[in-house]
């Protein structure tokens, strides 16, 4: 977030959240495009020079909000495999691929920062380097300790299974599909083909 200047009044740091929240509540309803700075600052309660002494635009406040997201969710990045036998260990990497495990609105937002790709391409960029590359990277990281312990072929395509399952996420949402049996069903028809 931007930092208060030097000699002014320290930050609220309860002020900052709501503007955040109210930012992030405005992306996934109105997306981009939509959302104003005075849709905004009402959500928030606060006026509109509040707002704009802590950004100076819309497009700097939405990374910030995006930036929120992402630091709260880089926890479940990570997958501890001790203790899990190698298929639990890739149905938990695939659960945490869900955009929804941690946001539960995060398909709306990405479906509208997709929809703002040719306006705003910087949005989408944000989106893949902070939300899609880390969960796809978690994938490939526990294939690579899986075949590190012996139990996934070597040589298979680390890179296509981890997209591969990304993707079964979005299917099933623009389906109507639940999303809650995706990990087992995608890791039941894939151990066969990974399994050394």
């Amino acid at each position: 977030m931007n930092e208060s200047r030097p000699g002014g009044r320290p930050r609220d740091a309860a002020l900052d959240e709501a503007i955040i929240l109210a930012t992030r509540n405005r992306l996934v309803s109105d997306g981009y495009s939509r959302m104003t700075i005075g849709d905004i600052a009402a959500d928030a309660g606060v006026s509109r020079p509040t707002l704009y002494r802590r950004w100076n635009s819309k497009f700097a406040l939405v990374v910030d909000a995006l930036d929120y997201g992402f630091r709260r969710q880089k926890d479940s990045y990570a997958v501890d495999l001790a203790g899990l036998e190698p298929r639990e260990a890739l149905t938990e990497a695939v659960r945490r691929l869900d955009p929804a495990y941690f946001t539960p609105d995060a398909m709306v937002l990405m479906g509208n920062f997709a929809g703002e790709a040719a306006r705003t391409p910087e949005l989408l960029e944000i989106l893949r380097r902070h939300a899609v590359e880390p969960r796809i990277g978690l994938v490939e990281t526990v294939l690579t300790e899986l075949q590190e312990r012996g139990a996934v072929r070597a040589g298979i395509d680390r890179h296509t299974i981890a997209t591969l399952c990304f993707g079964a996420y979005f299917a099933a949402f623009y389906r109507g599909d639940p999303a809650d049996g995706i990990p087992a069903k995608v890791v039941e028809v894939l151990w066969p083909a990974v399994a050394a």
